[in-house]
């Protein structure tokens, strides 16, 4: 892939100081609009820890123009969506809408930059809402071992700190803090406006211009951190709580973006971590050693960090940090062989690109170039990674990743694993001899011929219908991949008490197929430029990739041989039910998805989708080989597949290659429509408590719903859009008036057999009664009160923008394409998706209130947590 990513950029410096960026980009008809201030955890001075973050969420707060939530609302209207991170040099603010609202979009965007009020009693609120926040990552034990990484391997620099503050700290801030920090930092001289989209240029940039122009400018205020001594030693520290698998951290110091070693670190840590076929993914995960590993080499501005993290059991970690110093000792001494160079690179770059699929990905990675240096460091950036040699890999890990200056965190439960000390992890990288790394075994199957086709097209969906499956194709153009996949609908649930066996199945079967082991099917996908990965829901299962749209074929063939001769031999569906398993326990330190996991238990009852789609540990231990080669045969076989692809492909020709490999499926008949499912809930509140040592007491409710081909799902939608996110009913009376939690949300949950209205929110365990109470309130407001006409067409315009601005993403697309197909109502919703929300009235929204909460008839999950945490 040879690409120029900046091309077509139109740069402007304003006599303020402020720098303006746009790009047309007419992939899909949706413009982002980022603002990227050089101000972030590093310009902090330790009075001020946290200030950064606390200004990003002041942001929203209301300007001169504009009061609390008219940001929100008004963006809502114009049919986008808007969001902001703090990082550890910078802070941005991003909007994405439809393209005609690039005016609506820069007018918000600037009035919010330049007159932020900052007012005291609703920062005194909002600090509220950020101490949950805290508190909300205190809870997330990933975080907690990343973030203590940098506190041990750095000893001056402000990396080293808690960057979203403490809650004393936090609490202590006034309004002078923020006002002096934002009038020192948020100046022209420091801030890139960047604009990507279906527009021209020079029009975005005349209206960029009338929107900034008057900004008055001024000089920014300068505070570096404290420079970092060199050192070389081992470093290691031992934490404890209440968690169900151990997080390790592992990582070296390394060097700044724009260093010459930069991309070969990069592609280093591809060849150790990323995909399948990556030499930790085989070592550790392929034998059960770890639940997941990653590998970064990340480089805030002015230093860099290689990481290496991994779930896992907490008595395998000492394995686990063996089979890590192998690797990277492997690595500085031996480098990547040719093909594990290829592997990676291939595999790294189409990563790359996919970053820069959507408007906001090219938005912000043009910000953040031209923040270091200028825009073409992303085409520099892009250069390196190809050109980087195996000898470069080579040098780079034995200068950097030095086993005498590791440095490495061990969050345990707390009455489980070894205390991971100094003296340990320098004996473990002292490594003078490792394994050598297994040869993938067979050769991935050849591609068939083409055979013609003749299909019809529908909402710009090609559909050709072959003896055994179904091909739907649709073109995408941005970047040079296609998403590929191949799913059939689940007619029927796994039985209860073997819940997770069809996950297990599919997920078994990347274990080996058509000939090739579990090292050769990974190293085959990822030379296309993607991972195979399964696709699991209540509805259908498959398997997947995105890679070179030139590789089609090939991809094609490899989903074939997944789907039709998996292995599944006894020992690697061992090995996969493993590895679901510490999955499945893992499901309870997670404080968002495990309070959902008990309230849809209640609702359901234990069956269909009352259990987890990848089991519960009780469900999954008894699974054995037997077991997947009978579900694989009498479910997954029988089943009519749908062949889904969307990318840079002329869909006709696309429809040539696929019937070429696919056309061989023996012949299958549509199977029946999904039945309804049957309800445990009924007029009562069920309610599944579990307690924990956590920072956060987080509780879901569950209310019944209408399913995905049911007439009200559009109301419920539109409830939900009205209900919640930014500038939602719920969202402003819980967070922004009571400050009773960060996270808090309502949403439609739809699926083939059933849907549900849900709602959540995490807070303190103190006030955990005033949030349900406020919760029901507030969801009982819909019923009493109808929703206005304003917050209607906010909430509809808002619906039918973000019906377009998803198609930025093939794989969006191919979802929504196979979602349509499978339990919608069929192509034809694809035309105008925003039409079914336009026909939605005030009344329709109240009867579906009326109906299904009135009775405030729920199911709830609570974990309920000490105000403990860490």
């Amino acid at each position: 892939m040879t690409e120029r990513w900046s091309a077509g950029t139109v740069r402007e410096v304003l006599p303020n100081g402020l720098t303006l960026l746009a790009q047309r980009d007419d992939s899909a008809p949706v413009v982002a609009v980022v603002t990227h201030v050089k101000a972030g955890f590093f310009d902090e001075p330790d009075r001020w820890v946290g200030i950064s973050h606390v200004l990003e969420h002041m942001f929203f707060k209301g300007t001169a123009r504009r009061g609390v939530g008219a940001v929100a609302r008004e963006t809502k209207a114009a049919g986008g969506y808007l969001n902001a991170s703090t990082s550890y040099d910078h802070t941005a603010y991003f909007t994405v809408l439809p393209a005609a609202a690039l005016g609506a979009a820069l007018d918000i965007q600037s009035d919010a930059l330049q007159n932020s009020r900052i007012d005291a009693d609703e920062l005194a609120r909002e600090l509220r809402v950020i101490i949950q926040e805290a508190k909300r990552k205190l809870d997330n034990a990933g975080a907690v071992a990343y973030e203590t990484l940098h506190e041990i391997m750095f000893d001056r620099h402000r990396i080293r700190r808690w960057r979203i503050g403490y809650e004393a700290d936090l609490a202590r801030f006034t309004r002078d803090d923020l006002w002096a920090y934002y009038r020192s930092r948020y100046v022209p001289e420091r801030t890139i406006v960047a604009i990507v989209g279906a527009v021209e240029p020079e029009r975005a940039l005349d209206m960029a211009r009338a929107a900034y122009r008057g900004w008055t400018p001024a000089p920014g205020a300068n505070d570096p951190s404290p420079g970092e001594p060199p050192r070389r030693d081992v470093r290691a520290r031992t934490l404890r709580g209440d968690v169900s698998q151990a997080e390790l951290a592992v990582g070296w110091r390394t060097v700044a973006p724009l260093h010459p070693d930069a991309a070969a670190l990069d592609v280093a840590a591809a060849v150790l971590a990323a995909g399948r076929g990556s030499w930790l993914q085989r070592a550790l995960r392929e034998t059960g050693i770890v639940t997941s590993i990653a590998a970064y080499n990340y480089s805030p501005t002015e230093l860099g960090v290689f990481g290496i993290t991994a779930d896992l059991d907490a008595e395998r970690v000492p394995a686990a940090i063996e089979g890590i110093a192998q690797a990277t000792a492997r690595l500085g001494l031996a480098g990547p062989a040719a093909a594990d160079l290829d592997r990676a690179k291939t595999l790294l770059l189409t990563r790359w690109a996919r970053r820069l699929e959507s408007m906001e990905g090219r938005a912000a990675a043009l910000a953040s170039a031209e923040a270091l240096a200028d825009v073409g460091v992303l085409d520099r950036e892009y250069a390196a990674l190809a050109a980087a040699s195996a000898d470069d890999v080579r040098t780079v890990a034995a200068r950097y990743l030095d086993p005498e200056a590791v440095s490495a965190v061990a969050y345990l439960p707390r009455d489980a694993g070894a205390e991971l000390t100094a003296d340990h992890l320098a004996q473990t990288f002292a490594v003078t001899a490792f394994p050598p790394t297994p040869t993938p075994a067979g050769s991935a199957p050849s591609p068939a011929g083409r055979r013609t086709v003749r299909g019809t097209v529908e909402s710009d969906v090609f559909h050709a219908a072959l003896p055994g499956a179904d091909l739907l194709i649709r073109r995408k153009q941005g970047v040079p991949t296609v998403t590929l996949g191949l799913y059939v609908p689940r007619l029927e649930f796994d039985p209860p008490g073997q819940a997770g066996l069809g996950a297990l199945t599919v997920r078994s079967g990347l274990r080996g197929a058509g000939g090739l082991d579990a090292g050769g099917l990974a190293f085959a996908a990822e030379r296309l430029g993607g991972t195979l990965g399964a696709g699991l829901t209540s509805d259908w299962v498959g398997v997947g990739l995105t890679a070179l749209a030139e590789r089609l074929a090939d991809a094609a063939a490899l989903i074939n041989a997944v789907h039709r001769t998996p292995t599944l031999a006894d020992g690697a569906v061992a090995a996969e039910r493993d590895l679901l398993v510490a999955e499945a326990r893992q499901v309870a330190d997670d404080m968002f998805r495990y309070p959902f996991q008990l309230a849809f238990a209640e609702a359901f009852g234990d069956a269909g989708y009352g259990l987890p789609v990848a089991g519960l540990p009780e469900t999954l231990a008894d699974l054995a080989g037997s077991d997947a080669r009978q579900w694989h045969t009498q479910t997954l076989l029988a089943a009519r597949p749908v062949i889904v692809a969307v990318g840079d492909v002329a869909p006709e020709s696309a429809a040539e290659v696929l019937a070429g490999v696919f056309e061989s499926l023996p012949a299958r008949a549509d199977g029946p429509a999904l039945s309804p499912l049957k309800w445990a809930l009924d007029s009562r509140l069920l309610e599944r408590v579990v307690c924990r040592d956590k920072a956060q007491t987080a509780l879901a409710m569950v209310f019944r719903g209408p399913d995905r081909r049911s007439p009200e799902r559009f109301a419920a939608e539109v409830w939900a859009a009205v209900a919640s996110g930014l500038g939602g009913r719920i969202f402003e009376a819980l967070r922004d008036r009571r400050s009773l939690a960060y996270t808090v949300l309502a949403s439609s949950w739809q699926k083939g057999r059933a849907g549900a209205l849900v709602s959540y929110i995490a807070t303190s365990p103190d006030r955990e009664a005033e949030a349900r109470a406020a919760m029901l309130e507030e969801l009982q407001r819909f019923v009493r009160e109808p929703v206005t006409a304003t917050e209607l067409t906010q909430a509809v315009n808002y619906l039918s923008g973000q019906a377009e601005v998803r198609r930025q993403h093939a794989t969006s697309v191919a979802g929504e394409v196979l979602e349509a197909w499978l339990v919608g109502d069929g192509l034809q919703e694809l035309a105008d998706p925003g039409a079914a929300y336009r026909r939605v009235s005030i009344e329709e929204v109240q009867a579906l209130a009326a109906a299904r909460l009135a009775g405030l008839a729920r199911a709830e999950g609570v974990v309920r947590g000490t105000g403990g945490g860490k």
